[in-house]
This record gives structure tokens, sequence and C-alpha cells, in this order.
């Protein structure tokens, strides 16, 4: 298994999601999505942009060697329990948004 797919399942297995769940929230099926973790494949990159998204972690994570650093970005990830499959992608759309507001911030400030 490659660095990708064995984060990805970490960061699920940590944030408690099902794989049927971020396979619903990302618009996949499941049999796809368990794919993504177990097998050595290329993830496209729109659906690493989703999963990036649904976790509310940079994609860079995905690529992690350190499980130090892998676990640090877990530490601020926001949890949720109890949502249904429309909350979580409204969660998600927010999440994204955050995301690219702390981008824009850090561009910002080295400009």
């Amino acid at each position: 298994m490659g660095t990708i797919n064995k984060n990805i399942k970490a960061i699920r297995k940590k944030l408690g999601y099902t794989q049927q769940t971020v396979a619903d929230v990302i618009g996949v099926a499941r049999s796809t999505y368990a794919e993504y973790e177990t097998k050595d494949i290329n993830i496209p990159f729109e659906v690493l942009d989703k999963l990036s998204d649904f976790f509310g972690v940079e994609m860079t994570y995905f690529f992690a060697e350190d499980e130090k650093e892998l676990n640090d970005s877990l530490v601020c990830a926001f949890r949720t329990t109890g949502f249904s499959k429309d909350d979580l992608k409204k969660v998600t759309r927010f999440k994204a948004i955050v995301k690219n507001y702390i981008k824009m911030i850090k561009i910002e400030s080295r400009g």
C-alpha cells in the first residue's frame, strides 16, 4: 500500500468515518473508495481534492511520510457525529471555504 492510500485510511479512521460515509459524501461507490485505501492505484486529483475538503486537511498531508506530521494535521480537524449525508456535504463545503481562506491569508502575509 502506498503513502497516499495509507494516509487517507488513517485520517478516515482517526476522524471516525466509515468508508460508506466518505464514499457517499465524495460521490463514489464504496467499493471504489475501498480501492483508494487498499490498492496502489492513482487516485484522481478531483477525488483527492474532495477528500481534502471532506477531512478538512491540506492535500499535502496525503503525501506525508512522517506519522507525526499526519497526526498534527488532525489536531484541528472538524469532527462530526450523527450528521446526515446532506449535512456532511454542507460541512465539507464550509471546510473548503475555510481552507481557501487560510491559504489566502498565508499568501498575503508572504507578499
